[in-house]
């Protein structure tokens, strides 16, 4: 099982410094994040694509190659490629050159994404958001595949055996498919046996069942085996030395977070009840004493019928670099090691 971390270099009020980081010292800082889950041997790091103010991750590509020159073992991703106001081609040559620079850590996970900001800032029409989705997916796919590719779409200038290079370090760049609860999603990645990567940020595990069973039966009645339909989960967590501990560093920023989009999106305030509701042994966040995350995650992966990847959302704790560096500390000493331990067995 590969553990992970997922960041959106959120912006949020740090109760170290009494202000919002600048972009400059949250990038600096997220960077360093990564230093510190490579040398405590997580497997993956994911950095997210948002448009926003209050988000300093617009181009996830340039921060991970950043990440990749002062790692040497941890797999890069983006988490997710918002690819249907993206042109494949770059988005492709981009991620073939920090495989390039990485030597061969990489990876993909292409999605719809939750924000709509991308859409209008690259000239496309939101009303197209699925269309635009499924016809640059085809598109990547086949540069995967092909240096010369002859393609044709709605939404993008045709090509006709144009090279498109650098080729990546590993023979396949690995491109997930990042999915919410929409069953076409899951249908969709498992006919084309593609990895699928669930964004878990609320209710319970128990909802995504019937959507992994999908997903897998998709897959099989496509014809791909078992070991190409891998299944992760990217959920909202947080570790500290005590489940106290970890709650209270993590609630501040969280509830800073989502209430600043329900303005946006017409949602009532959150309350203090609704995260402790989220963090309790039906809600889906991961968040407490290592014991605590490590038994949830296992309970998870049961649930969900075995998953191969976890990634931790903590970018939404606003408690200083300090505390987020011995979150990551702990999660690649204690928590790792027991969700590998169980997966094994």
């Amino acid at each position: 099982m590969d553990i992970g971390i997922d960041s959106f270099a959120a912006i949020l009020p740090d109760a170290a410094l009494g202000r919002p980081p600048t972009f400059s010292e949250r990038v600096s800082d997220l960077i360093d994040e990564i230093v510190v889950a490579d040398r405590v041997g997580l497997d993956v790091f994911g950095i997210g694509e948002h448009h926003r103010p209050d988000f300093a991750d617009s181009a996830p590509a340039i921060i991970l190659a950043a990440a990749a020159a002062v790692t040497s073992r941890i797999r890069l991703t983006s988490a997710v490629t918002v690819l249907g106001a993206a042109d494949p081609v770059r988005v492709f040559q981009d991620f073939a050159t920090l495989d390039l620079i990485s030597k061969g850590r990489a990876e993909i996970i292409a999605g719809r994404g939750s924000f709509a900001e991308a859409f209008p800032l690259f000239g496309f029409d939101k009303a197209d958001y699925d269309t635009l989705f499924a016809e640059k997916l085809d598109l990547l796919l086949k540069l995967r595949t092909d240096s010369h590719v002859r393609w044709s779409g709605r939404h993008r200038p045709s090509l006709s055996g144009q090279g498109v290079f650098p080729r990546p370090h590993q023979p396949v760049l690995p491109v997930w498919l990042g999915v919410g609860g929409t069953p076409a999603s899951f249908a969709r990645a498992g006919s084309l046996g593609l990895p699928l990567m669930i964004a878990i940020i609320g209710g319970g595990f128990e909802r995504f069942r019937p959507l992994v069973d999908l997903y897998r039966r998709s897959g099989r009645d496509a014809g791909h085996g078992a070991e190409r339909l891998q299944v992760g989960i990217h959920v909202t967590g947080f570790v500290a030395p005590t489940t106290q501990e970890a709650k209270d560093a993590f609630f501040p920023g969280w509830s800073h977070a989502f209430t600043t989009v329900g303005r946006e999106r017409g949602w009532a305030p959150v309350t203090r009840a609704q995260f402790e509701a989220a963090c309790g042994p039906s809600g889906a966040f991961l968040i407490g004493d290592p014991a605590t995350v490590a038994a949830k995650a296992i309970g998870a992966s049961e649930i969900l019928g075995g998953v191969s990847r976890v990634m931790f959302q903590m970018s939404a704790a606003a408690a200083g670099h300090g505390t987020m560096t011995r979150a990551i500390e702990l999660l690649g000493a204690e928590v790792a090691p027991a969700l590998r331990r169980a997966h094994a067995a």
